[in-house]
């Protein structure tokens, strides 16, 4: 079980559309922006700027969802079982498994022949989480 990392997550449909218009609409006052200068008017200027607001609007729009799909992908943890023998406290660590359960008979000790019992689940916590977690317990 190493780490995986869940597919991304689909961009939105509404921000998709919002930033198609505003670039259709950026590029729509470009134009106009370009065609009312080259007839010398003077209204070209505000034009120009709303062109280049919008352009900078979507472009910005389009760098924060991606930085936000980018967040958003989940990183599994790895979880352990602990196997622990009744007669003789030797201790066996893997990965678990589907179906494990604390107390569940794993099987016979290697050691002494005692029965083997799950004695503990538990995520490993990264060190980012254990962290977090000394600053808010």
């Amino acid at each position: 079980m190493g780490e995986e990392e869940a597919p991304a997550r689909r961009l939105s449909s509404i921000v998709l559309i919002t930033i198609v218009v505003v670039l259709a609409v950026s590029a729509s006052a470009l134009y106009t922006a370009f065609d009312l200068y080259m007839r010398q008017d003077v209204a070209s200027g505000y034009y120009l700027l709303i062109g280049f607001l919008g352009l900078t609007f979507s472009i910005y729009m389009l760098l924060q969802t991606r930085r936000r799909m980018r967040r958003f992908t989940l990183k599994t943890t790895p979880i352990t079982t602990t196997i622990t023998c009744q007669k003789c406290d030797f201790k066996n660590l893997r990965d678990f498994e589907r179906g494990d359960f604390i107390l569940k008979e794993v099987g016979p000790c290697t050691k002494c022949d005692g029965i083997m019992l799950i004695s503990a689940i538990y995520r490993e916590l990264t060190e980012k989480e254990s962290r977090e977690e000394r600053l808010f317990p």
